[in-house]
């Protein structure tokens, strides 16, 4: 049932027909998968997803607890829709809550959306305020609930908008075929790429953690974070390509594979993500030896091209460096962002 402390039942009223609920626990998680699988195709999300990916990001949540910050539609004993809600204290100090949700296509228009809306913003809002009025956030910090639409997801970008939401940063996806020439660049004097062995994980995994330390946004990883990187499905450091000057880590490339969404879309595309230099190493053509050397490993392994995805505000012009070696724009996405306000009177 859903808990009736979060929300009240009256801010949820409803046709009759939608029966509104609470996390039911792993049997949900097939249903979470059927809603994505059908929102896939109509709001143009190239994803892939399957019951271990699922399985595994709720396997570790961070600073969410779904008996709490989720909330399930139902249509005569059919899920056609569920929200999720979490939160995170930015490295210069924001509070900021994240939120998702999806509605079956079958029955959006029915307000379904709009009343997962107010339940997120209604229980982002308590739990702000009560890490305010207990110390845990500054009184001076800004807090805000922000949402990530990929540029198909029409019918969401028109509800956060007719609630507030605002365009604060966008992302764009690119893409490079290996079917055009390819450079392979040098690595700086005195570095070299070595396998990532099982003692090198946690090590590269503070490595990049210092790296984006320095980008919009970031946020500090816990270790619950590391663990369900090391189980991802699609954990393979045989792919990264890691540049080592001595025992140091450098600056890395965490490629890897999606083989379903290869099967999905009848391609053969490897992922150049996770790039990263750490400030000793920077503006010495890192990234872009250890991308060529990624495209090279990929193209010898039959893929036919490489993607990536880029913050097109970074502070060091990623973006430039991308197109540099090939990679063009093919898509975008985009942060909306809403500040939270009357924190005090939610106490």
């Amino acid at each position: 049932m859903l808990p009736t402390n979060i929300v009240k039942m009256d801010e949820l009223s409803s046709p009759s027909q939608i029966i509104w609920r609470g996390f039911e626990g792993e049997t949900d998680y097939q249903k979470i998968l059927t809603i994505i699988q059908a929102c896939t195709p109509v709001d143009s999300l190239e994803r892939a997803d399957t019951l271990e990916n699922i399985t595994n990001t709720y396997s570790h949540l961070v600073n969410c607890d779904p008996l709490h910050d989720m909330l399930f539609a139902e249509v005569n004993g059919q899920t056609v829709g569920y929200c999720r809600l979490w939160w995170e204290i930015s490295g210069a100090g924001e509070w900021i809550g994240f939120i998702l949700g999806y509605v079956h296509p079958a029955f959006r228009g029915q307000g379904i959306g709009s009343r997962f809306l107010t339940f997120q913003e209604n229980r982002l809002k308590t739990i702000s305020a009560k890490m305010l009025a207990e110390g845990k956030i500054s009184t001076d910090a800004h807090c805000y609930a922000d949402a990530w639409l990929e540029e198909g997801e029409k019918a969401r970008e028109g509800l956060l908008i007719g609630a507030g939401y605002h365009p604060e940063r966008y992302e764009y996806h690119m893409v490079r075929s290996l079917a055009e020439p390819l450079e392979i660049l040098p690595l700086p004097a005195g570095l070299e790429i070595r396998p990532v062995l099982p003692e090198h994980y946690r090590q590269v995994w503070d490595a990049a953690t210092e790296a984006f330390r320095d980008h919009w946004g970031y946020i500090p990883p816990s270790d619950e974070y590391y663990q369900q990187w090391l189980e991802d499905p699609n954990f393979d450091p045989g792919l990264f390509r890691v540049a080592w000057d001595g025992e140091q880590v450098a600056g890395m490339v965490q490629n890897f594979l999606q083989p379903e969404e290869n099967v999905k879309y009848g391609r053969k595309r490897g992922y150049t993500e996770g790039i990263c230099v750490r400030r000793p190493w920077r503006k010495r053509g890192l990234a872009r030896s250890l991308l060529t050397h990624s495209m090279q490993m990929f193209k010898d392994m039959g893929m036919q091209e490489t993607a990536l995805s880029v913050d097109t505000q970074n502070l060091n012009g990623a973006n430039r460096i991308y197109e540099s070696v090939g990679y063009r724009i093919v898509s975008h996405m985009t942060l909306y962002r809403k500040e939270l306000v009357d924190l005090e009177k939610s106490l």
